[in-house]
């Protein structure tokens, strides 16, 4: 897909735990959940192995921390027109931040977006 990139999306490559990847479409106004039930709307057919039962365990990770599911892709400023890499996961929760993870937000003024793993 790369080259015909729309100059106003976000070409999202995911990768499952197995290594298979595949591409998708999407604006920055999506959110992580918007992008979770389109993912799984339009799950791919050599995904077939990993189908999961709900979109609402499907979980995107971005540079290491989970997304929280009104997480826009705007407000990850991720840049128009290319490609940008997430893995995606079957969990039914999210995982607490750390307080550590917590002590460091606070200290940067890093928004609450994401938990770290």
């Amino acid at each position: 897909m790369t080259g015909n990139i729309p100059v106003d999306m976000i070409n999202l490559r995911l990768i499952l735990v197995s290594g298979k990847t595949k591409e998708f479409l999407f604006s920055p106004n999506d959110s992580a959940a918007d992008i979770a039930k389109h993912v799984y709307d339009n799950w791919p057919m050599d995904w077939e192995e990993e189908q999961v039962s709900s979109p609402n365990i499907v979980r995107l990770i971005y540079q290491g921390r989970f997304l929280h599911g009104n997480v826009t892709l705007g407000v990850l400023k991720l840049p128009l027109g290319k490609t940008t890499v997430m893995h995606l996961v079957a969990r039914e929760t999210l995982p607490e931040p750390n307080s550590q993870g917590q002590r460091n937000r606070e200290k940067t003024g890093e928004s609450n977006c994401c938990v770290i793993l």
